[in-house]
């Protein structure tokens, strides 16, 4: 344990992609929702070959949330296969002011 964070968590960056039938389905727009659902902030994007990453940032415990969501649940048309996440890392301040969706 480090510095004294608020509740003991401290925040983290995580990079995405979700794999699936997840273009055309409002994937990004429930994504957005989601994550400001959970206070969390980031972007979310579609990809040339199909999928939709991003990346997110928050309280470590709100951004495994997300992460479960990601993998598990999506927007009600989705199907997804799975979800990748990469670059995890400690952050001492979030890096974007809210979570956009990226054309």
């Amino acid at each position: 344990g480090g510095g004294a964070m608020a509740e003991g968590e401290g925040l983290v960056s995580v990079d995405y992609e979700v794999f699936g039938k997840v273009q055309g389905v409002f994937f990004r727009k429930y994504t957005q929702g989601e994550a400001k659902r959970l206070g969390l902030v980031g972007w979310v994007q579609n990809t040339s070959h199909g999928t939709v990453q991003g990346q997110i940032q928050g309280p470590t415990a709100r951004v495994r949330e997300l992460q479960e969501w990601l993998r598990k649940i999506g927007s009600p048309q989705s199907r997804i296969s799975r979800a990748e996440f990469s670059n995890e890392k400690k952050i001492t301040a979030l890096e974007h002011k809210d979570f956009q969706i990226l054309k």
